[in-house]
């Protein structure tokens, strides 16, 4: 593990978590302007999940900080004008483009392991890479077929050579359609201001470190690291190079990094309520929501059913700057359904049920049904208060 220099500012719990907050884009006037595509420039990546309950996720992360923006904006936000791209970062991501040359070293990495757990018989890589030439953009299924008829990952030759020209950076997907990656050449789909610009895995890694660090504002080296799933070697190797400072936190027993930006002025401003992706970069990752919010979430869609306590997707609930319960949605035709929705306090109920309106509206429901809660004593109160 690095040496850690003197910290150079001592930050109290309540001052990390608001610091947290504005970093992630939950506290203050959000930026409008900018829009989508500000949201992931300032982030610097949004995860993209197969589940779709409300939304899939990628389109959650902007709701949650700008609003009922359109579904349809949101997609042409990321895919339009060659403006992001789909790579492995923190899991599988929209990127800005912008961040093409920061994963240069992870594509190095991939073709440093040519068999990639699958074999590809000579001459499946060039037969793809030759049509995607010759065609234009297509997806797996236009390819070849994506599949075999074996298990999930008995992929076709087709599917695994597209696959690991996407590792290798020799193709980029460009769009998602029907959830189906779509795949065209980086020469021909990534602009060429950044397509060329070959960054050492050193600069790679020590951007990457600073892009965390502004888009969380605070955090331990596990957690700057895990932004972009980098090693925590990794980070000990750049830190020091990348601009952050370090900083103590009341209450957090390892050391921290702050953005100098975010120590500059006091994080002020109104802070929205809303409903959270369980895959929000404000809480993908466990320990540091525990850490930061004294809230334990998990993701329970693969946990057996009857070994649920919120539900498939909670979803939870921020406002004023806390997380205070959490809810599993569903949608039955025009109604949003809460099929479980946990209350840590009274003080929820108000919080909650405008949360539940504005995400049924977002989605076109104009009714909202609660199942069950694990407050009884406070249903009525919720219910009221969403008619």
């Amino acid at each position: 593990m690095t040496t850690v220099p003197p910290p150079v500012a001592e930050l109290s719990a309540d001052e990390a978590r608001r610091i947290a907050l504005r970093a992630q884009g939950f506290l203050g006037a959000p930026d409008r302007r900018a829009g989508v595509r500000g949201v992931l420039r300032h982030l610097g990546q949004v995860q993209l999940d197969t589940i779709s309950v409300l939304a899939r996720s990628h389109e959650l992360i902007p709701y949650a900080r700008l609003g009922s923006v359109g579904r349809t904006t949101v997609e042409d936000a990321y895919w339009t004008d060659a403006h992001a791209f789909e790579y492995w970062s923190h899991a599988a991501c929209i990127l800005p483009v912008e961040e093409w040359p920061l994963f240069a070293f992870r594509r190095r990495a991939y073709r440093s392991r040519p068999q990639w757990y699958h074999h590809l018989p000579d001459g499946a890589y060039d037969a793809v890479i030759a049509q995607l030439r010759s065609e234009g953009p297509q997806t797996a299924t236009e390819l070849g077929g994506a599949k075999n008829k074996g298990e999930w990952w008995d992929w076709s030759e087709s599917k695994i050579a597209v696959e690991r020209a996407l590792m290798y950076g020799e193709v980029v997907c460009t769009e998602r359609r029907g959830w189906k990656r779509v795949y065209d050449l980086a020469e021909r789909a990534v602009p060429s201001a950044v397509l060329h610009d070959d960054l050492d895995d050193t600069e790679c890694l020590r951007r990457l470190v600073r892009q965390a660090g502004e888009a969380l504002g605070v955090g331990t080296r596990a957690d700057i690291a895990d932004y972009h799933r980098l090693k925590t070697e990794q980070f000990d190797t750049v830190v020091e190079a990348s601009g952050l400072v370090p900083v103590t936190v009341a209450g957090w027993s390892k050391p921290a990094w702050a953005d100098p930006a975010a120590l500059a002025s006091e994080p002020r401003g109104r802070h929205r309520t809303t409903l959270l992706s369980p895959f929000d970069s404000l809480i993908w990752e466990r320990a540091r929501t525990e850490r930061i919010f004294g809230f334990t979430h998990r993701l329970e869609a693969y946990v057996p059913k009857q070994k649920r306590v919120h539900g498939y997707f909670a979803m939870p609930l921020l406002s004023g700057g806390k997380l205070l319960g959490r809810v599993d949605p569903a949608r039955e035709g025009n109604t949003l359904v809460a099929r479980q929705v946990s209350l840590d306090t009274a003080k929820a109920v108000g919080p909650m049920a405008r949360a539940l309106r504005e995400a049924a509206e977002w989605v076109g429901c104009d009714a909202v049904r609660i199942e069950r809660t694990n407050r009884p004593d406070l249903t009525p109160a919720l219910t009221a208060a969403l008619t």
